[in-house]
């Protein structure tokens, strides 16, 4: 039997999970999340959703939450999207379901996890991850280790205040729903055949986009920004105002050292998530 490292990504419409095998990401699976359901239905679907890895050596099980989590104590401490799964102590229901380490975090930071330890982001040793999608989340990797914060709350843009909302409400999929009563994939379908409307949602995206990103160059300074999310696909549509919007930066010696790159992972949560393990470069080594 093969030593695995479980990783679950825990979202508000599915439940996704993959292992990570000689440093490899295999059997991808996933389920609807029953987010209606109690916090005890919901718990017993998670654990039966490990069940099915139990064929593989599981030697730690990685979590990612889209919610603010007490990482130290493995406790979710409240789902917006999940409204009966608010302070529960996950972790120790998974230890003692399963005797295996368990390790907890938000799933943004999971991205910035994963991208940094498998994807593009391998390269630096200062950068964030935002993800781009229904909402937006960010991670933070600062001397090679991610910085979660109090309550893995670090990174949490999405409700810094931003003209009459939030950073949320004008860079991901709401901005779009909102003020063009279309979904990103639609409006981007629209803009590759022209149409003006569609090409002018797209600009004043990256605009807002842009101005995230100088608000986190003021802050943190990385060197890069690594994008996910579905909405990172239509980047060439947006890419020109968020480069615009970036050059009115106060500090041009910054923007010369920094990069704006594309995940190039579609599991990188599931990744990140596996990242959390302790045990890993042990089982990769074996």
């Amino acid at each position: 039997m093969e030593k695995a490292i479980l990783g679950l990504d825990i979202g508000g419409t599915g439940i996704k999970g993959g292992v990570l095998i000689n440093g490899h990401l295999e059997d991808i699976r996933s389920i609807a999340t029953p987010a209606k359901e109690s916090k005890a239905f919901i718990l017993e679907t998670i654990a039966e959703f490990i069940e099915t890895y139990l064929s593989y050596d599981l030697v730690g099980i990685g979590v990612g939450i889209p919610g603010l989590v007490d990482a130290r104590e493995g406790i979710v401490l409240g789902l917006s999207n999940i409204p009966a799964f608010q302070h529960v102590e996950l972790k120790k229901f998974l230890t003692e379901r399963f005797s295996k380490p368990v390790f907890i975090n938000n799933d943004a930071n999971c991205f910035a996890s994963g991208v940094h330890k498998f994807g593009v982001g391998r390269k630096f040793n200062h950068m964030v991850g935002l993800t781009l999608g229904t909402g937006i989340g960010g991670g933070i990797v600062i001397n090679g280790h991610l910085y979660s914060g109090v309550n893995s709350a670090a990174g949490e843009w999405c409700s810094a205040a931003y003209l009459d909302h939030d950073f949320e409400h004008y860079c991901s999929g709401k901005f779009f729903e909102k003020y063009y009563h279309s979904k990103p994939k639609a409006l981007a379908k629209l803009a590759l055949a022209g149409n003006p409307v569609a090409i002018r949602a797209f600009d004043e995206f990256g605009h807002h986009l842009g101005e995230l990103i100088k608000h986190i160059l003021y802050a943190l300074a990385p060197e890069a920004v690594i994008l996910g999310g579905s909405i990172r696909k239509t980047f060439p549509l947006f890419k020109r105002s968020l480069f615009k919007t970036l050059s009115t930066f106060s500090y041009p010696t910054v923007i010369d050292r920094f990069e704006i790159l594309l995940s190039e992972m579609d599991e990188t949560a599931i990744h990140g998530a596996v990242a959390l393990v302790e045990l890993e470069n042990e089982v990769v080594s074996n």
